[in-house]
């Protein structure tokens, strides 16, 4: 099921920081008292009751505002707004209802989309019940009490909140077709690749970054399979400020990758991979899923015989978390290597829904610990009992020891990468869980 979205929107300095912190259970944003301190947006995955849901905090809203960083503030809560499933709307109860309140009111109205209304620094019921009435003048429905500060109200608050899931949540589960999302900076030339895919102009192409509005769902039909690939926006561009376009693309990101099962992560030949890039497929790894990493406009680069070796190290370095991603070197422009892209694909979704039997990853597992010792920490050694498969998308693995503790990240990978040369599991991350069981 994918994960719904919620955007905390509001003006500068309401709270939403302390608020998105609050709900993620981490010190994620800055939280200073000047406006206009959170310029980026970054998003938390949140667990209330049975649902899952992402957050995302924004930049304050300023409604009329010429100063260009509080422009770009207001364009990134656009951003969020568009890609929202539920928009949390944060006002002050200190500052009362302002002219500011009713235009950010007006904005996200017109986005038709589900809007809980929160006022927030309601630090005693009693004393400020009164002044949140005044925020029903706004007509966005019955405000919400909470203090995010003292963490008051905020289980009514998302109760509201997920009453608005539900049903789009459900659609995505019916849908059995692979879905593949074409993640990656703007103006890489995703668009470009699924228009070829397509062989028509389906998607607008342009070179000014930004162009692809909405992640666009477009499907493909190759050899009797319906393909579903998700093309993951660049956005409007309105100011000049590159660094500003880059952070536009991780929210769209992190909505589309929830929907796939395998993300295609593009990468400009002409640039080589960037640390914009590796952040994006960071989302895609963080999530457990499948991945392919396609440079693309391998046409545009002068080759000799070391060229692809050369940029493939750099890729496998700076990705050294993946290094189970697939590398295809294509082009959208030419076509090259692009029916290679949808076998890749197929394999990856096979791999990424693997089940292995239990008695034969025992035997994988035996033979692990016969060839190489586990770590003993004070004269007592690590044992491992047993190991068995309990899910798939991505394919996860529980490990019962005598002690958590002794059992370090790097035998663990030993383990993960002695599954591998037994399976393959190309392109897909695997998850290890490891459960302690007292000897008898």
């Amino acid at each position: 099921m994918s994960r719904p979205v919620v955007a905390i929107v509001g003006r500068p300095n309401v709270g939403k920081s302390t608020l998105f912190n609050t709900l993620a259970g981490d010190r994620i944003s800055i939280v200073q008292d000047t406006p206009g301190v959170t310029r980026d947006r970054i998003y938390a995955d949140v667990t209330w009751l049975n649902y899952n849901f992402t957050i995302v905090d924004t930049g304050g809203i300023e409604p009329e505002s010429n100063d260009i960083i509080l422009k770009s503030m207001r364009e990134q809560a656009e951003i969020a707004i568009e890609t929202a499933d539920v928009i949390l709307f944060v006002t002050d109860v200190r500052q009362g209802l302002v002219d500011a309140d009713g235009k950010v009111a007006d904005m996200l109205r017109r986005s038709k989309k589900p809007i809980v209304l929160v006022v927030n620094k309601v630090d005693s019921f009693e004393k400020f019940m009164p002044d949140v009435y005044e925020f029903y003048n706004l007509g966005l429905g019955d405000p919400q009490p909470i203090s995010a500060a003292s963490q008051l109200g905020l289980g009514d608050m998302l109760d509201e909140v997920v009453k608005h899931f539900g049903e789009n949540a459900l659609k995505e589960e019916e849908d059995e077709r692979p879905r593949i999302a074409i993640i990656g900076k703007p103006n890489v030339g995703k668009s470009s690749i699924i228009n070829k895919l397509l062989g028509e102009d389906r998607v607008i192409v342009s070179n000014i970054a930004g162009t692809t509005r909405d992640a666009i769902d477009t499907t493909i039909k190759r050899n009797g399979t319906e393909y579903v690939f998700i093309d993951t926006a660049g956005l409007r561009r309105k100011n000049k400020i590159k660094e500003e376009i880059e952070r536009y693309s991780i929210i769209r990101t992190v909505s589309a990758v929830e929907r796939c099962n395998v993300a295609v992560l593009v990468i400009d030949a002409t640039e080589g991979i960037t640390d914009q890039d590796t952040k994006i497929a960071g989302i895609a790894h963080e999530r457990g899923k499948g991945m392919i990493i396609a440079v693309n406009k391998w046409d545009a680069i002068e080759k000799n015989d070391k060229t692809m070796k050369k940029f493939t190290e750099d890729v496998r370095e700076k990705l050294s978390y993946m290094p189970y991603a697939e590398l295809l070197f294509i082009s959208a422009e030419t076509g090259q290597r692009l029916p290679k892209l949808f076998e890749t694909i197929d394999m990856v979704i096979e791999n990424h829904s693997l089940r292995v039997a239990t008695g034969v990853l025992n035997e994988i597992m035996a033979e692990a610990v016969a060839l190489n010792q586990p770590p003993s920490d004070k004269g007592k050694r690590l044992r491992l009992y047993y190991i068995t498969q309990v899910s798939v998308k991505p394919p996860t693995f529980v490990i019962f020891v005598n002690d958590k503790e002794l059992m370090h990240f790097s035998y663990t990978r030993y383990i993960e990468n002695k599954i591998r040369e037994a399976f393959g599991f190309k392109g897909t991350p695997l998850k290890f869980i490891i459960r302690e069981r007292k000897e008898k």
